[in-house]
């Protein structure tokens, strides 16, 4: 059964961004396995258990049931949800602006010289 993906929000929460983070790991499991993957101290397995299904709500995950037991999936790709939230990072601070979010981080982070030339590459890359 899949989840539909319309009501997708744009952001996930840092708990299910986590757990999103495991799946594009390990691609598919259940919960135990999402378990074993995760350091110390580890959330109760309810709480994971919940997550999961709060995912499959919104479209994030789906399942393939086998008899009690239930493997996920991710429904979204990491590259999928990166690319949507940094539009929407793009969009709600830089008011669209690929200059201005360089201009960010230009002055609160140390770019370097290395970092600088990788950018122009890409740039230049594009371009073509």
């Amino acid at each position: 059964m899949e989840a539909k993906h319309t009501n997708r929000p744009q952001e996930l929460t840092r708990a299910e961004l986590e757990i999103m983070q495991l799946f594009w790991q390990i691609e598919r499991g259940v919960i135990h396995d999402l378990m074993e993957c995760m350091e110390e101290p580890k959330p109760a397995y309810n709480t994971v258990s919940t997550i999961v299904r709060i995912l499959e709500k919104k479209g994030f995950v789906g399942h393939k049931a086998y008899g009690k037991t239930y493997e996920y999936y991710p429904l979204v790709s990491k590259e999928e949800y990166t690319n949507r939230y940094m539009q929407g990072v793009l969009h709600n601070f830089f008011d669209g602006s690929v200059s201005r979010l360089v201009s960010f981080f230009s002055a609160h982070q140390s770019i370097s010289t290395k970092e600088v030339d990788e950018i122009m590459h890409l740039l230049n890359n594009h371009k073509q």
